[in-house]
């Protein structure tokens, strides 16, 4: 359980501040979907750091439960899932920009899991 309140602390950390960064407009996520387009070496590295992410995190917390540490299980297959089909298929990235079209509500839903995930790893007790 000490594990699971690290990762939600850790999750918590960047949710947040990567969410009120795109609510407050310092980061323009059409920007960075063009920049990934346009650069195969920085999409292949950022590819690379999910599926190593996704890995050490499924190596680590690969647990199937009925509580909120699901959520991180779920975060880390998507993490090295995401990372697959970037390193394999680069060419996907333009199908992401539609979600980049509704970055205030992408802003809120990071701030928003962001907190739950504070909550979790900051307020509770095991």
């Amino acid at each position: 359980m000490e594990l699971s309140l690290l990762i939600a602390k850790i999750f918590s950390a960047v949710y947040i501040a990567s969410g009120i960064a795109v609510l407050l407009g310092s980061v323009d996520l059409d920007k960075i979907v063009d920049e990934f387009e346009k650069s195969s070496a920085l999409t292949f590295v950022s590819g690379c750091v999910g599926i190593i992410l996704g890995v050490i995190l499924i190596n680590y917390h690969n647990i199937w439960v009925k509580n909120w540490t699901v959520l991180i299980t779920i975060l880390s297959w998507l993490m090295l899932i995401g990372g697959i089909i970037v390193v394999i298929f680069p060419k996907s990235i333009p199908y992401f920009k539609g979600w980049t079209k509704r970055d205030k509500l992408l802003g809120f839903f990071m701030v928003a899991f962001g907190l739950l995930m504070g909550y979790f790893g900051f307020l509770t007790q095991s």
